[in-house]
């Protein structure tokens, strides 16, 4: 079977939205409520959440390419690239992630260009002298997407050839200004936009490396675009959490211009990550009051294991806390984290989790 861009309509592709519309509907319901909740909040508090929700994003993104990256310094050059920090960031690649998220979130409303993508890449290899950076590829080996161990590969997709790259990345830069709102050839329904933008980027797959990365930048980018303001959500975290799914769907889209299961899939990656967003929201106005309730009633032991555990988000500290982790957190003794962990106890900062009792007790904290 022929890939996509090797079939005769290319990059004409052809969808139907029928059965998606309700779930397009709770999209838009979910955007303008999250919107509302934001507005609501005081202005630090607001910050917390979108470098927070960033912070998300930019790792994620990372981890789905194999990249795993410090969340300190991801949010280090977040925080320094918006003003809030004059903190350095000293990994190079949590500094080129955390600065494509924030460029990505200004320019969300200038037109698509071939340079702006130049830069973009720029910013996650600057340092990399194995990839050809801010450039279209342009070796004479096909690109394809290959998994399985030396003698077992298994090709599940092979791009464009380098020649033809400079010619389709022309098309769609063309294709993604004309669909944005106001433009010639307007995608009224945002998901279903930013659906066929990160699928189209894919199948061309310009750049030797971060095609990934740069493909949910886009994604992101048609999306704030057509609702008209910085979206706040995690693709990626999203994405990630179910990557199996992800490449699946995508690589049963690159063989069709017929891309009706592609939309279903991406369009649910939407509202999901919307969801995940409004329990980022809530769970960062409990951590607020939470922290208005102790306030300046922990110790400075108390205070690290505490940020530590909240670091992990809504879904909370994997298997609570403990003595034993408690002690490895802060280098203190066995005897000092039991002491600790009953005064967190007693001031109602901790509840038990599940039933547990002697050294395996375990902890959560109580928002």
């Amino acid at each position: 079977m022929a890939y996509n861009w090797q079939q005769k309509d290319w990059p004409n592709f052809s969808y139907s939205s029928i059965e998606i519309e309700d779930t397009l509907y709770q999209i838009l319901e979910k955007v303008g409520l999250v919107s509302g909740i934001l507005k609501a909040l005081p202005s630090d508090t607001q910050m917390e959440t979108i470098v927070d929700i960033m912070v998300s994003e930019a790792i994620k993104t990372s981890e789905i390419e194999g990249e795993y990256l410090s969340r300190k310094e991801v949010m280090s050059s977040i925080k320094n690239r918006l003003g809030l920090s004059q903190k350095q960031t000293t990994d190079k690649k949590a500094k080129g992630i955390g600065e494509l998220m924030v460029e990505v979130r200004n320019t969300y409303q200038q037109q698509l260009t071939e340079q702006q993508l130049f830069a973009w890449h720029t910013l996650l290899f600057s340092t990399d002298t194995t990839v050809k950076v801010g450039a279209w590829r342009d070796h004479p080996e096909p690109m394809q997407v290959v998994s399985g161990g030396m003698g077992k590969e298994k090709v599940h997709y092979e791009a464009p050839p380098s020649e033809k790259v400079a010619g389709e990345m022309q098309r769609f830069i063309t294709w993604f200004n004309e669909t944005s709102p106001g433009g010639e050839s307007e995608i009224k329904k945002a998901p279903i936009r930013c659906a066929i933008a990160h699928l189209y980027f894919e199948s061309i797959h310009p750049f030797e490396d971060g095609n990934g990365r740069i493909g949910r930048a886009i994604a992101e980018k048609a999306l704030s675009q057509s609702i008209g303001r910085p979206v706040l959500l995690s693709l990626s975290k999203t994405i990630e959490s179910k990557r199996n799914n992800y490449y699946n769907s995508l690589e049963a889209a690159q063989k069709s211009l017929e891309i009706t299961p592609w939309i279903q899939y991406f369009v649910n990656v939407i509202l999901d990550a919307q969801q995940d967003t409004e329990d980022q929201i809530d769970f960062v106005l409990k951590k607020t009051k939470f922290f208005d309730r102790f306030k300046d009633q922990f110790s400075e032991r108390q205070l690290k294991v505490i940020t530590r555990m909240l670091q992990e988000g809504p879904k909370g500290f994997e298997g609570g806390i403990n003595a034993n982790k408690y002690f490895t957190l802060t280098k203190s003794s066995k005897a000092t984290a039991t002491r600790d962990l009953q005064d967190l106890l007693a001031k109602g900062a901790i509840v038990l989790l599940g039933e547990s009792g002697g050294r395996s007790t375990r902890y959560k904290l109580n928002l």
